[in-house]
C-alpha cells in the first residue's frame, strides 16, 4: 500500500531520440518517479536505466488517494531534499484529519522551524483548495497557491500566465474568501459556523471508520485506516483467471474489475492503476462523501460483488 505519494520530476540526459509525447528541454526528457516516505532520504542516490539523473521538482501529494499522514520528521527530510530542487506541495486536505493522534503539520512551518539555511533558500509552492476541504466537499472549484523564495524568472512566467487568462468564476472566489476568512469568535455567526463544521467533519470521520470496518470483513479486500481526505483506497485480491481475461480483452485487471462492477451494480469506482500503484497489486478508489445510509448500501453492494466476482473467476 502507499505510504505517501511523492513524485520527483527527473530530467535525464540522453543521446537517443526521445519517444513521442515526452517533454523535452535542451536535449532532456522528463519522467515522474514515485517514491514512498521510506525512500525520501535516499532520493538523490537513485538513477534510472543508467542515465544521468538530476532532480528538478519535488511534488508532494500527501492524501490522495492513500489518505496517509506524513510524520513531522519525514516532512523535515523532504525539506532537506528540496534544498537542491524546487518543491510543490498539495496540502488541500489539511482540515480533513480523522485518525486519533493525527495532526496537520504545514510544510511551511516545518521549513521555517528548520532555520535560515532552509527558510531563505528552498523554493516552495503550497496549494490549497476550496473543493477539497469541509467547505466544498468536492463541489465548488477554487484555490490558491503560495510561493516562498520564488526565483525571479519563475515569477515572471507565472505573472505572464495569469495575465493572459480570464478571471476565475465569482462563486469560486467567494467560497475561497470564506475558507481563508472564516467567522471569528466575536462575530454573530461563529457559533453556528463551528457547529456546522464539527458536524461535517464528525460525519466524515464516522464514514471513514465505517468504510474501513465493512471492507475489512470481506475476504480479498484490505482497507487501511482512512486517516484523512475524502476517499478510501482498498487493496483487492483478484483471481488469476480474472487477470488473464482482463489482459486478453486489453484491459488493466483493476479496470476490468471496476467495469464489471459498473455494469452489474451501477457503481462507479476509479481503478488504482490510474494512481501509479505498486506493480503486481490492485486497488480501487471510492469516495466517502455520500450520506451514511447510502454509503452503507453502496459498501454492501461492493462487498457482495467482490464475493461473486471472486467465485466467478476462481
Amino acid at each position: 500500500m502507499f505510504q505517501i505519494a511523492v513524485r520527483e520530476l527527473m530530467f535525464f540526459r540522453q543521446n537517443v531520440k526521445a519517444p513521442r509525447g515526452t517533454l523535452r528541454a535542451r536535449g532532456e526528457i522528463s519522467s515522474p518517479v514515485r517514491r514512498s516516505a521510506r525512500d525520501i532520504t535516499n532520493m538523490s542516490q537513485q538513477a534510472a536505466n543508467g542515465l544521468e539523473c538530476r532532480g528538478k521538482v519535488l511534488n508532494v501529494d500527501n492524501m490522495n488517494p492513500n489518505v496517509k499522514r506524513v510524520e513531522y520528521a519525514v516532512r523535515g527530510a523532504i525539506v532537506q531534499r528540496a534544498l537542491q530542487i524546487e518543491k510543490e506541495l498539495k496540502e488541500v486536505y489539511q482540515d480533513n484529519v480523522y485518525a486519533e493522534g493525527c495532526k496537520f503539520h504545514s510544510f511551511k512551518r516545518v521549513l521555517f522551524e528548520m532555520g535560515p539555511e532552509y527558510s531563505t533558500t528552498v523554493e516552495m509552492a503550497s496549494f490549497h483548495s476550496t473543493s477539497k476541504c469541509y467547505m466544498g466537499e468536492c463541489g465548488f472549484r477554487g484555490g490558491y497557491m503560495e510561493v516562498i523564495n520564488m526565483d525571479p524568472e519563475v515569477k515572471a512566467q507565472l505573472t505572464k500566465m495569469v495575465s493572459v487568462r480570464l478571471c476565475p468564476p465569482v462563486p469560486g472566489q467567494a467560497l475561497l474568501d470564506l475558507v481563508v476568512n472564516p467567522p471569528q469568535p466575536d462575530e454573530p455567526s461563529y457559533d453556528k459556523f463551528m457547529k456546522e463544521r464539527s458536524v461535517v467533519l464528525a460525519a466524515l470521520a464516522e464514514k471513514a471508520g465505517l468504510t474501513e470496518q465493512i471492507f475489512n470483513t470481506v475476504p480479498g479486500i484490505t482497507c487501511n485506516p482512512v486517516q484523512g481526505a475524502m476517499y478510501t483506497f482498498p487493496r483487492i485480491t483478484l483471481p488469476q483467471k480474472a487477470i488473464d481475461k482482463a489482459k486478453a480483452e486489453g484491459h488493466v485487471p483493476d479496470m476490468f474489475y471496476c467495469m464489471k462492477l459498473l455494469e452489474e451494480e451501477g457503481i462507479c469506482l476509479v481503478p488504482g492503476s490510474g494512481f501509479g500503484q505498486r506493480e503486481g497489486t490492485f486497488h480501487f478508489r471510492m469516495t466517502i462523501l455520500p450520506p451514511t445510509e447510502k454509503l452503507k448500501f453502496v459498501l454492501q453492494k461492493i462487498s457482495d460483488f467482490h464475493v461473486r466476482f471472486t467465485q466467478e473467476f476462481s
